[in-house]
């Protein structure tokens, strides 16, 4: 087993309408379905699910061996996958290379291959931090920068029912589909309304 630690960092964002991805050293990380075929619809965190799972055992074998990925995946995913935040997270490679020296049991004849900054032993190599709840409504409001009645007139539905969302702290899907289709219209207007200022520009030259 060849382990080798080095500064990348693995991080994962989930976008507003729950779309996923982690990326590792800025490429993104292959889910392992070949090895380890245990979600078939992708990674997730912040919960133990069968995405997590299949999140940590990608992480656990980016840095060490199938092996060891299939044996400590669920203690992964319940000691550091399911603590993510659910939005946004970043995890260094040399902490997830602490909690394998801890947590699990190394062929002493093949030892974790270190850079020559050595790194010390922690007993907590990954600190958990408190999680903010966040409110997807109030999010979408920010990121397209209108109100909640600007958005209940966008969608066309009452002002009540997008209330409603942000008390729950859920869109259905018929709603998400909405707004995909409203971000997706006003891209394709920004590309239009270019266009024409370049056609105009060009008529004017």
């Amino acid at each position: 087993m060849a382990i080798s630690m080095n500064n990348h960092v693995f991080k994962g964002h989930r976008t507003l309408l729950g779309n996923k991805y982690v990326t590792y050293g800025e490429l993104e990380l292959p889910t392992r379905f070949d090895l380890y075929p245990n979600s078939k619809s992708g990674f997730d965190w912040g919960n133990n699910s069968k995405g997590s799972e299949q999140l940590a055992f990608s992480m656990l074998f980016q840095l060490s061996s199938q092996e060891i990925a299939e044996k400590y995946t669920q203690q992964f995913t319940l000691d550091i996958i399911r603590t993510l935040h659910p939005r946004d997270w970043i995890v260094n490679a040399s902490d997830v290379l602490k909690w394998i020296e801890k947590n699990c049991e190394l062929p002493k004849k093949e030892p974790l291959k270190r850079e020559k900054t050595k790194v010390k032993a922690a007993n907590n190599p990954i600190k958990k931090k408190k999680t903010k709840k966040t409110n997807v409504v109030k999010e979408i409001c920010v990121e397209l920068d209108i109100t909640q009645k600007q958005l209940s007139e966008i969608l066309e539905v009452p002002e009540g029912t997008v209330s409603s969302w942000a008390v729950k702290n859920e869109i259905p899907r018929l709603g998400k589909k909405a707004i995909e289709f409203y971000i997706l219209s006003q891209k394709n207007q920004k590309i239009v309304d270019s266009y024409r200022s370049f056609m105009e520009l060009l008529q004017a030259s």
